[in-house]
């Protein structure tokens, strides 16, 4: 029976490669059954190559860096990014929706770009609870009563979080992998051999030589990580060197080492977060309408029925085949109008 708190699991050691049928997007609507999607391509025509200047905002214990496009009175979208991505994951999806009317957002998570810690004293945690918390407190500072949350990775997670304790102020989400909220005790089941294969990265995080060897090694980490995750997706180098820069961020390895470490069971947690956690670790239900993503990335998951009844509310399934694990950069069209169906 599937883990329901970590059905994807994602593997993209030993998946099998889907091939695209050469269709056209069919996005439009919610539908019950699992909707592949084909033909995807890159940018809109007209889009803009990258965000202005960006914002800082002091929120909870950060100061947070963030993109801020589209009309001030227009519904809100909070774009959260993954790992070892950035915002520039969204540099087409959010000036395409802030061109139909859509207030977009998308912010540093604590560790990258320009999101600075206001205290030293602050844990460097990169638990689930403390980024959604995060965006929480940004939401708060910026006056947003509620959002479109959408993400990817560490930022699907977030918002999944988000959704589940936070409902009041989630319009709707997209999630690509899914349901991604962590269940520490679940977490220590072992999986077979070649499923442990695909989070290598995890357990060489659990050593002090991981550790140095991500510090010392940030960008060639990252570049080999993107082409493991998205080996279809064809990245120059300028792509790449603008969102490894916000690993140059002063808290960024000891964020991420927390991060899996704790996922683990091998690191504590954040104090402050652990009502909330306690709450996550009883897999709560997602009411908000809801489109879950799922790629080549996610292998024999990638339907969502593993993780489909986690969703109680409006809830449709799409599949983008050819596409990797960077979603809204690899197909941003077709991100952007989930998150235009999920809000409708």
């Amino acid at each position: 029976m599937p883990d329901p708190v970590n059905p994807p699991r994602r593997r993209f050691i030993g998946a099998s490669m889907l091939t695209v049928a050469g269709a056209e997007l069919a996005l439009a609507g919610y539908a019950k059954a699992a909707q592949d999607v084909t033909g995807l391509g890159g940018a809109p025509a007209g889009v803009s190559a990258g965000f202005g200047p960006l914002r800082q905002v002091k929120a909870g214990p950060l100061d947070i860096g963030y993109a801020d496009l589209g009309p001030s009175e227009g519904p809100v979208v909070m774009l959260l990014h993954g790992w070892p991505y950035d915002i520039h994951s969204y540099v087409d999806v959010a000036p395409w929706l802030a061109s139909r009317g859509y207030r977009v957002i998308a912010p540093y998570l604590r560790g990258y770009g320009t999101t600075r810690f206001l205290s030293n004293t602050t844990m460097r945690s990169g638990q689930q609870a403390a980024t959604a918390t995060d965006i929480i407190a940004l939401m708060d500072a910026l006056r947003i009563p509620k959002a479109i949350v959408a993400g990817y990775d560490w930022g699907a997670r977030t918002a999944d979080v988000m959704a589940a304790l936070w409902p009041e102020r989630c319009t709707a989400l997209v999630s690509v992998s899914g349901y991604l909220i962590i269940n520490v005790s679940a977490n220590q089941q072992p999986l077979p051999p070649q499923a442990e294969l695909g989070w290598w990265y995890q357990y060489y995080f659990a050593t002090e030589r991981g550790r140095l060897g991500y510090d010392r090694n940030r960008r060639d980490f990252a570049r080999l990580i993107w082409k493991l995750s998205s080996p279809k997706w064809d990245f120059d180098d300028a792509t790449f060197e603008r969102s490894a820069a916000a690993m140059d961020n002063p808290d960024h390895v000891a964020v991420v080492i927390h991060n899996y470490r704790w996922r683990l069971g091998l690191a504590e947690g954040d104090p402050l977060f652990d009502a909330l956690e306690r709450r996550l670790q009883a897999a709560p239900l997602i009411a908000v309408p809801t489109i879950t993503i799922g790629s080549d990335f996610d292998g024999a998951n990638a339907d969502g029925e593993a993780y489909a009844k986690q969703f109680s509310g409006r809830h449709a399934h799409r599949v983008f085949r050819d596409i990797g694990h960077n979603v809204p950069q690899e197909a941003p069209q077709a991100f952007a109008q989930a998150v235009i169906d999920a809000g409708a």
